[in-house]
């Protein structure tokens, strides 16, 4: 009789040790756990994203140097034609004012019409027809063009207007029909200072500016 209350004893014993270790297993096994593609928070701290590099500036404010008025002009411009910018505008207007000087110069009134508008043209073209009526002909030499800035942007509706002042160093000679210096020299270049307004319809399919205005900066 005692050895079975004893057995009795130590089954109920044992019963509770394996309720015991059971029970706490179950109860973790319970637990989510984290799958391969979720990541677990309690294993790496959050990862805190770094913020967007803001965007680059637009070409067109690459111009230093452009008086307030100026650069409400320029965006102005640049918002009505997105082919617009300053650097791409000024290399254009430098290459511009050599060959209209070098037309004006040597009487090429083809170029002249090409690249002015019908006022400017017309001034260009009487003054190339009083110097042929006098038998004169220019050897003038643009030697440097030292400087080169835009002095005022406007968009009046369609048309875009940018004036832009040139400094350079011109030679200049006027010679008579047998070729003898009447006015001037080619040893001693000249400073002047140009302001010359060219303008573009934005609206247009062509890329090209025209000459509309020239005046002594």
């Amino acid at each position: 009789m005692i050895e079975i209350i004893i057995l009795a004893m130590i089954a109920a014993f044992l019963g509770l040790r394996l309720y015991s270790v059971l029970g706490q297993r179950a109860e973790h096994e319970e637990e989510a756990v984290p799958q391969r593609f979720e990541p677990d928070e309690r294993a790496a701290p959050p990862v805190h994203k770094q913020p967007a590099p803001a965007a680059a500036p637009k070409r067109v404010l690459q111009a230093d140097g452009l008086m307030p008025t100026v650069e409400r002009g320029v965006r102005a411009i640049a918002a009505a034609d997105p082919r617009f910018d300053i650097i791409g505008f000024l290399e254009g207007a430098k290459g511009a004012y050599g060959m209209v000087l070098e037309a004006f110069w040597t009487g090429d009134r083809a170029v002249l019409k090409e690249l002015c508008d019908d006022d400017v043209y017309a001034s260009f073209a009487a003054a190339i027809d009083a110097r042929e009526a006098l038998d004169h002909r220019l050897d003038n030499r643009l030697i440097r063009i030292e400087e080169t800035h835009i002095h005022a942007a406007v968009l009046d509706g369609r048309m875009a207007r940018v004036s832009v002042l040139f400094v350079a160093d011109i030679a200049a000679v006027t010679r008579d029909k047998d070729g003898n210096v009447v006015a001037g020299s080619l040893d001693d270049a000249v400073e002047s200072r140009d302001i010359w307004t060219f303008s573009r319809d934005v609206r247009s399919s062509s890329p090209d500016w025209v000459l509309d205005e020239t005046d002594e900066g």
